[in-house]
């Protein structure tokens, strides 16, 4: 087990009050968005498999050095996340709105299975399932996500429609929670680094167990990594085998859910239409307000989904490819799903 100094001092580890300053969110020009629109209009007409584009298969070259340097600076390498603004998904059918966002996806890194059936692209739409189901992924539903990791280097988040009320993106800095956590309490905050078991929530390959067993909190050739998800944390606990949270977990645990949703550490975003959000799920926590949708169906909240696997991403702690599958940058990351699977739908599962 290894420990990060007594303090991280990096552009991640921020509080919501560093961030005033700094503006988040990059707007498309008019000629970037009729590039995007253009390059994904080609892919759709000629058939292309979303599942297999290459960055060769997107040809936006003014964007797409653009896209990559935020990429770097803004989510890989500095304060781990950012907004792309601009695109309009109303003048783009559902196929074009796919192939758009697997387009940007593809010039940044290689997406990742987010579920058993080797999905891609994923759909963050409420399909009337509930949280209290031990099989249900948060997102199928609408009621708050609370802070979590996804399992990959970065997600990508597209809103084709924002919801009627609610449903707002927060971000916290998990390495601030981190040097806030070994200041008051060291010995909490150490906890975190020890190995503990999460619920795969039904996303068992052959071989696996149910749940994986890796620590919230990491620390590899000097860089951090947070894998964290309470819910599921406690969920794992259904397994005969997995023993209930000790005393001091539970309040490592209580912690930093304290910290996270304390405004002065988190921010706030509201999605609009085009916004295609990167967060970096190593150094961030991401979360989403519970919401209440249009009754119409044309008009209820939908997000696409993308995991990503940069190749520049950071390195990572061997035990991560029980849940990731590898530790190889640009080929690590996702559920296990054989690639013969991978596919792109074009609606909520």
């Amino acid at each position: 087990m290894t420990f990060p100094p007594k303090r991280i001092d990096t552009p991640a580890a921020w509080r919501s009050d560093d961030l005033r300053a700094h503006a988040s969110v990059h707007t498309l020009s008019p000629s970037d968005v009729s590039d995007v629109e253009a390059a994904a209009k080609v892919l759709v007409d000629r058939g292309a498999d979303p599942a297999a584009l290459t960055a060769d298969d997107f040809p936006i070259p003014h964007l797409a050095p653009r896209l990559r340097a935020i990429l770097q600076g803004d989510v890989l390498g500095g304060r781990g996340f950012t907004v792309i603004r601009g695109l309009v998904p109303g003048r783009l059918t559902r196929a074009e709105n796919a192939a758009a966002f697997m387009g940007i996806g593809a010039l940044l890194g290689s997406p990742r299975p987010q579920n058993a059936m080797g999905h891609l692209l994923g759909h963050v739409k409420n399909v009337g399932r509930s949280g209290n189901d031990p099989t249900a992924r948060l997102y199928q539903t609408n009621e708050r996500q609370t802070y979590h990791t996804d399992s990959a280097d970065v997600v990508a988040l597209m809103c084709l429609q924002p919801a009627k009320r609610g449903g707002r993106s927060n971000v916290v800095s998990s390495v601030a929670i981190d040097n806030t956590m070994r200041a008051r309490a060291p010995e909490l905050a150490l906890t975190l680094f020890e190995l503990i078991e999460t619920d795969r929530r039904g996303e068992v390959a052959e071989g696996e167990r149910p749940y994986f067993t890796i620590p919230v909190f990491n620390w590899f050739e000097g860089h951090f990594a947070g894998i964290y998800q309470r819910q599921y944390i406690e969920s794992a606990r259904r397994f005969e085998e997995v023993a209930p949270l000790t005393a001091k977990q539970r309040a490592a645990l209580d912690m930093l859910d304290s910290c996270a949703n304390d405004p002065a550490f988190h921010v706030e975003i509201d999605f609009h239409p085009g916004d295609i959000q990167f967060v970096n799920n190593h150094v961030l926590l991401h979360d989403r307000t519970a919401f209440e949708d249009w009754p119409e169906p044309a008009r209820r909240r939908h997000l696409l989904r993308l995991w990503l696997a940069p190749p520049a991403a950071q390195p990572l702690p061997p035990i991560f490819a029980e849940r990731f599958g590898s530790t190889i940058p640009g080929a690590r990351g996702g559920v296990s799903a054989p690639r013969a699977r991978w596919n792109v739908p074009l609606d909520a599962e």
